[in-house]
């Protein structure tokens, strides 16, 4: 066979082109005994004058239906032949084409009165339609004479009745012999014209010039005598009909023949017809619900049959591999049957009058408190969504509905959303936790997302605080346009009551500022472009709002100092880390260069808010008291002077993204808040943490220490003896005044419970600090979710050395110890759906321990909930993990194998 060079249509990206050259024929004479019934014909252009103006316009057609707008001729003054010469452009591209698909094609004459198919005073001269691909599905190309059906528009239906391509008869009376060979000749000489142009036939001016002057005359020639010929046929096959004369027919207009020369672009190769191949829908896009998304991120898994073997196993190469076929509809959760009956169902609930009476009997009244009883982050079956929504009136005086409500609705169903909007405004006022839900991922309807942030309008400053981190990491999923030039407060209503809220008050707009400008910062491709130029956006925004206040250009100032101050910090942590110096030698350098007054690091004037911690102004650091410890990182701790008279010192790190532990001090501090709601006061140390920049921060400095080094410096009962040494009392039991070991034995059960419920790992006794006055806390959450670099590590870090200074296992503080245990455990799962909802929050916040597995982060909170436990087994169950972490020995092992490493090192 030989080779055959041809294009896909599919990859032809051009507008399709189409040349309207000529129009050939004479039109006959109309009887004056017809114009005279018809008295409109006299009024009709062509009948007025054999060259009036006409004007063509062309249209593509595909399955009875034109696909686009027509395109037209422009005003041609016509005086010996009508010959248009013009290209039109068709607003389709021949990638786009199928392959069914028409050229229609019709000629406009003008009347004023108008008859027939008329638009306005245009009335159809004829019209004729060819398809654009031929039957072996390649595309026309090149010159063609179209047929032109007269008084009728084009036709571009699938039955059509106005071909413009007809065939020639096989055989040839005398009549039309020469009419044939005149078209024969004509079709010679076209397809040499064709190789002309092709380059197969070599070009001379002058001698190309004559050719083509005499073959135009003699194509009008012999269009004229074609056209004169049809004619003659057709009045000769009307005279010798053997039907009686109708007298009626010698009144009715004539028509002639005509012929529409048109020509269609050339290519280098054929064009054949070919299937536009789209992209692989995502599965999530197959959801019936799109509020329900659970099952979003499901990979299609591959099922193999008895005794076919899976890729790479042994076995026969021919038949052993199995091909993978992608098939949409495993994402589809349930069967075509049952998602119309539960349309179906729906649209029998949805304008019933009794739909607002409809109250559950106690079967059903059951089974939707069981439903409102899960959790966020769990998706509704069918059948649970389609409960919710037949008593959605009775369950609007419910508030843990709500949400419940909003994943039962599918947001695909106009009209059933439209009523879902009517119903949630007569919802009764929900918590914040529910709040929070509603502006995770799951939920994109933007009057949802509005109704959730009318809820949070009613939270004070202090409680939005602490959820401010979240909520700056719901805007992702607002749809704010990153690349529009529109406000962004008109784009996203969560945007602009963030906006409003930091600008009125200097505490939120600090924090606000700074985790926009750490979301900024991050250039990984997790953030991606779109969302970083979206917080661009809405910082920008922030700032224009923020000089509207009356003090605004103050605290747009202030803001610009304090990101001065964190760069010049940042320097100087970047150049002590890179230092090839000593200890000593480097401590010397950062003094001397604090100290230098043209460096004006010792007297803040006016004062500056502390970025750490806005409600403390600094006046200056005090060189004498920078220190650097001894770490890869060497991190600098600088201690500030205040108004107050008072140092405030912190720790400022350059190489660490603090962004995790951040987040996990951000728990810590609403975990304290619940607790004190509760009237349960653990004397949790929530010191603050701020990360500046995706690779720079500052942390508190809390004057404690590991109890690594009180190990190493009391042998005997170490946490007892440091708090003797630092808080005697010989009138108590333990010789600890009572107050600090009340603290300890506090701090110790909020600890214990809340780093269980987080997953911190890798405990040891150097990031367990215990303060003179009893305060014991956490340091260095780099491993959170349950994540451990140590094997067999303990769920819960509760060491011999912090039971012993309670007075061991049998002692009554201990006793109080498991107690505080189980009141802030059990208090914690009561506030578990607000907890779950912000870590939902921060799936792509690009945590280094979420981002690993972004879909089980939520899950591995609510594991450490066992929220499907009731209050007493969580007891019994907390008790049991408290057990075990004392009796187990890895615990034990690890602290060892980590004092010898620490040993090693120094």
């Amino acid at each position: 066979m030989d080779p055959f060079s041809f294009v896909s249509s599919s990859d032809l990206a051009h507008h399709v082109l189409v040349r309207i050259i000529s129009l050939d024929g004479e039109e006959l004479p109309q009887k004056a005994s017809v114009l005279l019934d018809q008295p409109s014909l006299r009024h009709v252009g062509s009948n007025i004058d054999p060259n009036f103006d006409l004007y063509v316009t062309a249209q593509i057609w595909s399955s009875s239906k034109p696909l686009v707008l027509p395109a037209q001729t422009s005003y041609k003054p016509f005086r010996s032949e009508r010959r248009w010469n013009e290209w039109l452009q068709l607003p389709i591209f021949y990638c786009d084409l199928p392959s069914d698909a028409v050229l229609a094609l019709t000629i406009w004459d003008l009347s004023p009165k108008g008859f027939g198919n008329r638009q306005g005073s245009a009335v159809p001269f004829g019209g004729t339609t060819i398809p654009l691909f031929d039957s072996d599905n390649q595309l026309l190309k090149g010159r063609q004479k179209c047929v032109v059906h007269r008084h009728v528009a084009s036709d571009g239906s699938e039955i059509n009745s106005t071909p413009g391509l007809l065939r020639q008869p096989r055989k040839m009376n005398s009549s039309s012999s020469s009419r044939n060979t005149d078209a024969l000749e004509l079709e010679r000489m076209e397809s040499l014209f064709k190789k002309h142009e092709m380059g197969d036939i070599a070009r001379v001016d002058w001698l190309d010039q004559i050719v083509f002057r005499n073959f135009e005359k003699r194509g009008l020639q012999a269009a004229q005598s074609s056209a004169r010929s049809l004619n003659r046929e057709r009045m000769h096959v009307a005279s010798s009909t053997t039907a009686p004369v109708n007298n009626e027919h010698q009144n009715e207009p004539r028509t002639s023949t005509f012929l529409l020369n048109i020509e269609l672009p050339r290519f280098d190769f054929p064009i054949v017809f070919a299937d536009k191949e789209y992209d692989v829908p995502p599965i999530s896009a197959l959801q019936t619900s799109a509020s329900q998304s659970a099952d979003n991120h499901r990979i299609p898994q591959v099922h193999y049959g008895p005794g076919i073997n899976a890729l790479g196993e042994s076995g026969d190469q021919s038949h052993a591999k199995v091909v993978e076929i992608y098939d949409p509809e495993i994402g589809q959760r349930d069967n075509p049957a049952e998602a119309k009956h539960r349309r179906l169902f729906r649209s029998s609930h949805r304008h019933g009058i009794l739909d607002k009476d409809l109250k559950p009997n106690a079967k059903v009244r059951d089974e939707l408190n069981t439903i409102m009883a899960y959790p966020p982050i769990q998706a509704l079956s069918s059948e649970e969504a389609d409960l919710v929504w037949k008593f959605r009136y009775h369950l609007t005086r419910d508030k843990r509905a709500l949400t419940k409500f909003v994943k039962s609705v599918n947001w695909n169903d106009q009209i059933e959303s439209k009523q879902a909007i009517h119903v949630l405004e007569r919802w009764t006022e929900i918590d914040v936790d529910d709040a929070l839900e509603l502006l995770g991922s799951s939920f994109s309807n933007s009057a949802v997302r509005s109704y959730a942030v009318r809820r949070l309008q009613k939270a004070g400053d202090e409680e939005l605080l602490l959820y401010l981190l979240q909520l700056v990491q719901a805007l992702k999923y607002e749809n704010i346009p990153s690349s529009s030039t529109q406000d962004v407060t008109e784009d996203s209503t969560l945007a602009k009551f963030l906006i409003h809220r930091a600008a009125a008050d200097f505490m939120l707009g600090n924090y606000f500022y700074w985790y926009l400008m750490v979301e900024c910062d991050d250039g990984s491709s997790e953030q991606g472009s779109n969302n970083r130029n979206m917080y661009h956006k809405v910082a920008f925004t922030f700032m224009v709002e923020l000089e509207k206040q009356s003090h605004g250009a103050e605290s747009r100032k202030t803001l610009l100092r304090q990101a001065e101050l964190v760069a010049s910090l940042s320097k100087i942590a970047t150049e002590i880390k890179l230092s090839n110096e000593t200890m000593a030698r480097r401590t010397e350098r950062v003094k001397a260069y604090i100290a230098e007054p043209k460096q004006e690091f010792t007297l803040f004037d006016p004062p500056l808010p502390l970025p750490l911690d806005p409600s403390i102004q600094i006046t200056g650091i005090i060189p004498d008291q920078v220190t650097l410890f001894k770490s890869s990182l060497t991190p600098i701790k600088f201690v500030f002077k205040t108004t107050t008279g008072q140092n405030y010192p912190i720790i400022f790190k350059v190489g660490d993204d603090l962004r995790q532990d951040q987040l996990v001090i951000q728990i810590i501090t609403l975990m304290d808040q619940l607790l004190r709601k509760e009237n349960l006061d653990l004397k949790l140390v929530p010191y603050k943490i701020l990360a500046t920049s995706t690779s720079a921060g500052a942390s508190q400095f809390i004057q404690s220490q590991s109890l690594s080094s009180i190990v190493s410096k009391f042998r005997t009962n170490p946490a007892l003896a440091y708090l003797k040494h630092h808080n005697p009392d010989d009138s108590q039991p333990l010789g600890v005044r009572q107050e600090a070991l009340d603290t300890y034995v506090r701090s110790c059960a909020g600890y214990c419970v809340i780093t269980y419920i987080l997953g911190v790992g890798d405990r040891h006794l150097d990031n367990l600090l215990l303060a003179p006055d009893g305060h014991f806390f956490h340091a260095d959450f780099g491993y959170i979710l349950g994540r451990d670099p140590k094997p067999f590590a303990p769920v819960m870090k509760l060491s011999k050395e912090m039971v012993d200074c309670m007075g061991g296992v049998q002692s009554e503080h201990y006793a109080r110890f498991r107690q505080y245990c189980f009141l802030a455990y059990t208090a914690l799962r009561k506030s578990s759906n607000l907890i779950l909802n912000l870590f939902s929050l921060m799936v792509d916040a690009n945590i280094p321990d979420i981002r690993i597995e972004p879909d089980k982060a939520v899950l591995k909170v609510r594991e450490r909930f066992h929220l499907e436990l009731t209050e007493e087994e969580a007891i019994v169950y907390f008790g049991r993990v408290i057990d075990d972490n004392l009796a187990a020995l890895a615990p034990v092992v690890i602290d060892k194998l980590h004092e010898w490493a620490q040993a090693f090192r120094n």
